[in-house]
């Protein structure tokens, strides 16, 4: 694997992805946003109330895709891939619906959009559940249960953190996440430094740039395992977290219905294969 430093974000993303061999996903492409709205029955409700959707026959995904393996862009397709992407395949065939992804979005403008309406239906991007973000928007049942991972350098000399809790240190994360909310609670002396994603958070702490990295842990052990192999996870952080998907307060009957195609997803075994397909076991 070459150096990072020598490579664009975009071409990371191709060799850490090419090892997995990932095809692109049918009906999952980057889509420009559509406007209006339309009403479709959901398909597995059995009271078949209706929720509204962007466009008819469609769901449409909101999503930073900068967490492999959960969501990225495979770059030798440009097609979303990972587990989220093929997890939302998945339920909008449940609902006989195409799953459509839009260009990806930084991850702090996810749930405001969801929120405003218009542009997208639902947003999945390992979404932590919390009552914070409740209050203005809601979530599916949980999918995915996460913790946090700190990653520093192998080389590293500060790697506990009581070591990293000082203002000589500086920690990299990404922008509006749960692992930005850990840094500030539990390392308030140290710089907090809010990036777009993951990999960029990484790149930095393998060029010492930042000393350490906080984000989660599905996803930075991926990148050390695979790429930053010069890093490490030197903290697994036990936050007990679960993803969900976003979907719009005014949206209830949508949110019923995904939760009625994630439960059949989880009874037909399609949840735990997908997961020991993309995380080589049941997590």
């Amino acid at each position: 694997m070459k150096q990072l430093a020598s490579l664009t974000r975009r071409d990371f993303l191709a060799c850490a992805m090419a090892a997995m061999g990932t095809a692109a996903l049918a009906g999952c492409g980057s889509a420009s946003s559509s406007t209006g709205t339309s009403t479709s029955a959901s398909t597995t409700s059995a009271s078949q109330d209706t929720y509204t959707l962007v466009k008819d026959g469609q769901l449409t995904i909101a999503s930073d895709l900068a967490n492999p393996p959960l969501d990225y862009t495979d770059t030798s397709t440009n097609e979303p891939a990972g587990f989220e992407v093929e997890l939302m395949q998945a339920i909008g065939e449940k609902l006989g619906l195409t799953s459509v992804y839009l260009a990806p979005v930084k991850f702090d403008t996810i749930i405001p959009t969801i929120k405003q309406g218009g542009t997208a239906d639902v947003g999945v991007s390992n979404f932590t559940i919390t009552d914070e973000r409740k209050q203005e928007i809601d979530f599916t049942d949980p999918y995915l249960d996460s913790n946090q991972g700190l990653v520093t350098a192998k080389t590293a000399t500060k790697t506990t953190q009581d070591d990293l809790n000082s203002t000589d240190v500086k920690v990299a994360v990404q922008a509006g996440t749960t692992g930005e909310s850990w840094v500030e609670e539990n390392l308030p002396n140290a710089t907090l430094v809010s990036l777009d994603d993951p990999v960029v958070a990484l790149t930095g702490v393998q060029s010492g740039r930042y000393d350490a990295a906080v984000a989660d842990l599905p996803v930075v052990q991926y990148l050390v395992n695979n790429s930053f192999t010069d890093c490490q996870v030197s903290i697994e952080i036990p936050t007990g977290e679960q993803y969900g998907i976003v979907v719009s307060k005014d949206n209830p009957a949508l949110t019923s219905a995904i939760n009625d195609a994630l439960a059949q997803l989880d009874e037909d075994g399609t949840l735990k294969d997908l997961k020991t397909k993309w995380f080589g076991s049941d997590l």
